[in-house]
């Protein structure tokens, strides 16, 4: 499998760069992020330890396709088997432009590695859909959609037909989202207007376990977020949030609410 991701990738970024080229530069993003606890669509994956998610992510000459690569680690040595390497294929771009129903999409196909695991027992596939509507509400308010289709990367493994916890990784996911910038005045002295990002979703979870998970399929948890994003000069942003998530399934969490803080560092070219 990882030769064919790699393949994949080689591909995509060849036919990219023969039929762009002309078009546009090489773009990305170099990135690190520091949660206190890595909360995955309503999932505590570390018992509420704290985590770090490193990554590129690179925009292909403005082709609209990209490739990612983000890694998940827990800062405890406890959870070493739970280390995860996202690889991600997307296209995105905008329908309806200069429309009030202007629509900002990306399809996108992922697969979740656990390295430490070389049966790929636990491995993941996902495609996805987001959707969002940016100059939908005259107030701002940008409403989103992420439709979420996940299988078990190998048919036989623990999160399919041979899961422990008698669930499956196989179903969708419904993820309802809500983001709004509002500008107060600046939080340091030498910034005089400062951008905070509200942002809140809703997810219905169709029985799907990340894990092998038994889960209901019902609304399993709400998300309520405020972020910002400082400028560090030289193409460096510093972004920090917190997230509060009330828990409405506990087959998706035990915990009923869960608060954690984000500190996201981010360099781009």
């Amino acid at each position: 499998m990882k030769k064919e991701i790699l393949v994949a990738f080689i591909m995509l970024c060849g036919l990219a760069t023969i039929t762009q080229a002309q078009e546009g530069d090489l773009h990305g993003a170099i990135n690190a992020t520091f949660d206190s606890k890595y909360i995955w669509r309503g999932f505590d994956n570390y018992a509420d330890k704290s985590a770090i998610h490193a990554g590129v992510d690179l925009d292909l000459y403005g082709s609209g396709f990209g490739v990612s690569l983000l890694g998940h680690r827990a800062n405890s040595s406890e959870f070493e088997d739970g280390e995860r390497w996202d690889y991600t294929l997307y296209y995105g771009g905008q329908v309806l432009e200069d429309q009030a129903c202007a629509t900002n999409y990306r399809l996108a196909w992922v697969y979740y590695n656990y390295p430490d695991n070389s049966r790929k027992d636990y491995d993941l596939q996902e495609a996805h859909l987001m959707l969002s509507w940016p100059d939908m509400c005259q107030s701002g308010l940008v409403p989103g959609y992420i439709l979420v289709k996940m299988w078990p990367a190998r048919s036989g493994s623990k999160v399919g037909s041979r899961s422990p916890f008698g669930g499956t990784a196989s179903g969708f996911a419904h993820i309802f989202t809500l983001d709004y910038p509002w500008t107060v005045e600046g939080l340091l002295p030498e910034i005089p207007e400062q951008v905070l990002n509200l942002h809140a979703e809703l997810i219905y979870n169709d029985g799907v376990g990340p894990g092998g998970q038994n889960v209901d399929h019902d609304w399993s948890n709400a998300v309520l977020g405020v972020s910002t994003v400082f400028d560090l000069g030289e193409n460096v942003t510093l972004t920090p949030g917190i997230y509060h998530q009330i828990t409405m399934d506990k087959s998706v969490n035990d915990d009923q609410d869960e608060t954690w803080a984000s500190v996201n560092l981010k360099y781009t070219f």
